[in-house]
C-alpha cells in the first residue's frame, strides 16, 4: 500500500508560496518542479487547499494567494483539509481469528494505534507553516554558509 504524500506536498506547495512570493511566477509548473511532480498534481493539491480556505486561485493566473498569516495556520489544518480524518496507521484486519496473536491484534493496536494519533495531532497543532518556512530558511542558510566555507 503506498502512502499518501498529500499532506507533505501540502506543506511544501504553501512553504513554497511564502517563501518565492514577488521572487518567481507561482504557476503549477514551477511549483511543480519544486515538488517534482505534474502539475496536475499541483493544481489538484491548489484547489483542495482553496476549498479548505487557505490560498486563492484566480482560474489563467498563475499567482496563487496565502488568505491567513503562516503563523496562523497549524500543521494539523493543513493535514485535516488534505487527509480529512483518515487514520495515520492502519491495521489488518484478514488475520486469523483462530490465533491467540490474529484473534487479538486489532483490539489491541486500535488501542495503542489511537493515543499515537492523538499525540501526534497535539504535536501538529502546536506547529505553524511559519515554523517550517523558518526552519527551511534556516537550513538553507546554513548550506550556503558551509558552500562558502568549502569555497575558501
Amino acid at each position: 500500500m503506498k502512502v499518501s504524500t498529500r499532506f507533505s506536498d501540502s506543506i511544501h506547495l504553501l512553504t513554497f508560496l511564502v517563501i518565492y512570493k514577488g521572487k518567481t511566477t507561482l504557476s503549477s509548473n514551477i511549483i511543480a518542479s519544486s515538488l517534482n511532480t505534474s502539475p496536475v498534481v499541483v493544481r489538484r493539491l491548489m484547489s483542495n487547499l482553496r476549498d479548505a480556505g487557505f490560498i486563492k486561485t484566480t482560474h489563467g493566473s498563475p499567482d496563487p494567494e496565502l488568505l491567513r498569516e503562516p503563523k496562523d495556520i497549524s500543521l494539523l489544518e493543513i493535514y485535516l483539509a488534505t487527509e480529512g480524518k483518515s487514520p495515520l496507521f492502519a491495521i489488518d484486519h484478514e488475520t486469523n481469528p483462530d490465533c491467540i496473536v490474529g484473534g487479538n491484534i486489532q483490539p489491541t493496536l486500535t488501542d495503542y494505534f489511537s493515543h499515537a494519533e492523538i499525540a501526534a495531532e497535539a504535536v501538529l497543532g502546536k506547529i505553524s507553516l511559519q515554523d517550517v518556512i523558518d526552519t527551511i530558511l534556516v537550513k538553507e542558510a546554513a548550506k550556503k554558509q558551509a558552500e562558502n566555507s568549502k569555497e575558501e
